[in-house]
């Protein structure tokens, strides 16, 4: 199975919301979203309104993550949802 291995602190960063991926960490002082507030990547400091498609896509993207799974078993899941 694939597994995300990249700097989980950015993705807590991209969400603007603790996602408590690190544990301990993200109680404390040094977590990601306390230290910096702007996104990430190199234009993260620009902020525009989300469309509903954009505010979806970023509930979904905010449950994969917070949850671990990649997309075609969040795919799969909500296929078996909806029988």
């Amino acid at each position: 199975m694939a597994r995300y291995k990249d700097v989980v602190c950015r993705l807590c960063r991209r969400e603007g919301i603790k996602l408590y991926l690190k544990g301990e960490r993200c109680y404390s002082e040094k977590c990601g979203i306390t230290k910096k507030s702007a996104l990430p990547g190199q234009h993260g400091f620009s902020r525009r309104k989300l469309s509903n498609y954009g505010i979806q896509l970023r509930e979904k993207q905010k449950t994969k993550r917070h949850y671990g799974i990649l997309e075609s078993q969040f795919r799969k899941y909500f296929e078996m949802a909806d029988k």
